[in-house]
């Protein structure tokens, strides 16, 4: 018995049975992942029903169904529009090589994908928390929870930035060859989002003020990220360590991209691209190692 012990083993006083030692988590974030990821993937059929049940009951019974989705982003288009580009006086840069000068359609390219970020954290980490009844009775992978979300938001992103992309043509903006990348570059915004909302889905749980917290969190980072402003409008203002943190904040990056493409018509920046690559997934590899260590706890917290 004392070996047992010794080796991490328990025993069960009443039966004097010997319970095996709890597999520990301290094989590496990668090999948690790669453990959740297989968990995930048994449970593909209850991730696809998962989505279909948000996709169908979002805007049931609404009068304009999934038109609302673009009021949102249309609607925040419009008082930006307004209150900084009329009241305030400001204008978009001239986009290379497409010539566009258009503010709206420049607010347009970085509010969307903002957007989106904005959703799939907020939906993902409130997945476990509305889902509480459901995490206590059934045993299945939690994450799906999570991903069904994200998978949700991408779709109505996509319809979003589809509409904008014909916008972009009409007004004259040669982005057609880079649409490839473009979608591309929204697969690693949706695996860079999922990260964060699979790490505050499992947070959440534990520490309920994390939802308040992060709204302001966010509205801070909007202000933060040169959305309603070109980033030339801070050089020379802030210290050299703000305005490093502030450059390469990961959403910035998202959506100078973004701009760069669709707005100006132009080659991704590669070095940008590879950035934007490699720091998705290995925030997608945190949130989930995060997720995989707290959940392990959720339906005892729920």
């Amino acid at each position: 018995m004392a070996d047992a012990l010794a080796s991490g083993a328990s025993v069960r006083k009443d039966v004097g049975v010997q319970v095996p030692p709890r597999p520990q988590l301290s094989i590496g974030k990668v090999f948690i992942v790669v453990q959740a990821f297989t968990e995930l993937l048994e449970s593909r059929s209850l991730l696809w029903n998962l989505t279909l049940r948000e996709l169908r009951s979002k805007y049931r019974r609404s009068f304009l169904g999934w038109a609302w989705s673009l009021l949102n982003p249309l609607s925040n288009m419009l008082i930006y529009t307004f209150v900084f580009g009329v009241v305030f006086g400001a204008t978009a840069p001239i986009g290379k090589p497409s010539g566009l000068n258009v503010y709206a359609l420049y607010l347009l390219c970085g509010i969307l994908p903002w957007g989106f970020f904005s959703q799939v954290t907020n939906l993902g980490m409130n997945a476990l928390l509305s889902n509480a009844s459901l995490v206590r009775k059934v045993a299945f992978a939690r994450e799906t929870l999570v991903i069904s979300q994200v998978i949700f938001c991408f779709v109505q992103w996509s319809i979003e930035m589809s509409l904008l992309a014909v916008a972009l043509i009409i007004a004259g903006s040669p982005i057609i060859p880079w649409l490839p990348v473009t979608i591309l570059l929204m697969v690693c915004l949706a695996v860079y989002a999922s990260g964060f909302a699979l790490a505050l889905s499992a947070a959440a749980v534990f520490f309920r003020d994390l939802r308040y917290l992060w709204s302001i969190l966010v509205q801070v980072m909007f202000f933060a990220t040169p959305i309603i402003y070109t980033p030339d409008r801070l050089e020379g203002k802030l210290p050299a360590a703000i305005d490093f943190i502030l450059t390469w904040n990961p959403m910035a990056v998202f959506i100078l991209t973004f701009r760069h493409m669709l707005y100006g018509g132009a080659a991704p920046n590669w070095g940008e691209m590879l950035y934007v690559v490699v720091v998705s997934v290995a925030v997608f590899i945190a949130g989930w190692a995060v997720f995989a260590r707290l959940s392990r706890r959720v339906a005892e917290e729920l």
